[in-house]
């Protein structure tokens, strides 16, 4: 596109806490730079709500209190709450981790140029927007006929789930456990553990996620809604010999219900008060449960809880291994890859109170799209 017809502004939707503690959401009009070398502009086409997104959009206010005026919507944080997100008081930041849209202009360098009206994916940040300039390096391209839609969640989650088998692998363990197993993310892992030969235990909250896996072909789910949910996870792991998992509650008893079930599913050769000498590893990489992670130790000394996060493990695999698994996405973007989203709405669309609490429960397929050229 000639530098001539390049937008020179566009939309980005802003999130921003007072120091009175006031949450402001709002659309800014932002000023478009020209790309430069090694650059590419993306008009952006699709862009997931993530889970990870909410906690930067809404931080930790009451939507109880949501409410729009003057193009702005505002809602109260709590004061014991407050010093959660002391870091980010008076700053507007811009939201979304991921998406998906068209360059529209591009450096002058070959590399860049060759992107020029290609659909790509760009993971990053301030994907709620008209545009975003990304490195050209750094865009996912999508193979020709690809929709924006299809590939706007091709980056996180994809990765994500990739990351905890590659994390499996490199710690030496041979299966794994999930929660929240149902999600998008879940149901991805799925696809990768059943199409890789390699067992997964499911955790879920009720019988219609229980439903949902069992269509997709997952073999060992388990219901912690259910009165035998203690020995059905004993059971699971016992069936699959997981030592990881990977927590997306965080808050609760969860995590340390799973290390008791492995220290169970673990324990043969007689009784030793440091437990069995398997190490038993949880990865809490969510927050689905705002409390505090309750640990009740009845699981010996061979384990472990601790943090994970994508961009940490990406850090560690390194860039070759990075790119491999990058590949792996857009062959499968379609089958194993794929999303589903419940509805897809403008970015005004996200201002409004109902559609924030709507967007905002986090139930199993009420994934949101915004898609910024929508009316």
């Amino acid at each position: 596109m000639p530098g001539s017809m390049l937008p020179t502004s566009g939309l980005q939707l802003r999130s921003l806490i007072t120091p009175d503690g006031i949450l402001e959401l709002s659309l800014a009009d932002i000023p478009v730079q020209a790309p430069g070398d090694g650059e590419v502009l993306v008009r952006v086409c699709a862009a997931p709500i993530n889970p990870g997104d909410l906690g930067l959009l809404l931080g930790p206010a009451d939507l109880t209190t949501l409410k729009s005026a003057d193009g702005k919507t505002t809602a109260r944080i709590p004061a014991a709450l407050l010093k959660e997100v002391r870091g980010r008081l008076g700053q507007s930041l811009a939201v979304g981790a991921e998406g998906a849209g068209t360059v529209i202009a591009a450096g002058a360098d070959d590399a860049s140029q060759a992107l020029l009206g290609r659909t790509v994916a760009v993971f990053g940040g301030a994907m709620f927007a008209e545009y975003r300039l990304h490195r050209a390096a750094d865009v996912l391209v999508l193979p020709e006929g690809t929709a924006a839609a299809e590939g706007a969640s091709s980056l996180a989650n994809p990765m994500t789930a990739l990351g905890m088998i590659e994390t499996m692998r490199m710690e030496g363990h041979r299966a794994l456990a999930h929660t929240a197993a149902a999600s998008n993310l879940g149901q991805m892992l799925n696809r990768i553990c059943l199409r890789d030969g390699i067992e997964l235990v499911n955790v879920v909250r009720s019988d219609a996620q229980a439903t949902l896996l069992r269509g997709i072909g997952a073999q060992h789910i388990v219901d912690t809604g259910s009165p035998t949910f203690t020995e059905d996870l004993v059971a699971a792991l016992s069936a699959t010999g997981a030592t990881l998992a990977f927590d997306a509650v965080g808050g609760g008893g969860l995590a340390s219900q799973i290390l008791s079930g492995m220290e169970r599913a673990q324990a043969v050769g007689g009784y030793s008060r440091y437990g069995s000498s398997v190490h038993k590893q949880v990865y809490i990489y969510g927050g689905l449960e705002a409390g505090p992670t309750v640990l009740q130790r009845d699981y010996g000394m061979a384990w472990g809880v601790g943090g994970w996060i994508l961009t940490g493990f990406l850090a560690k695999a390194g860039p070759e291994r990075v790119k491999s698994l990058r590949r792996r996405v857009v062959d499968e973007l379609k089958s194993t890859f794929s999303s589903h989203y419940a509805s897809e709405i403008s970015l005004r669309d996200a201002l409004h109170p109902e559609v924030i609490a709507a967007y905002h429960r986090k139930r199993t397929g009420g994934k949101y799209l915004i898609n910024p050229a929508r009316p």
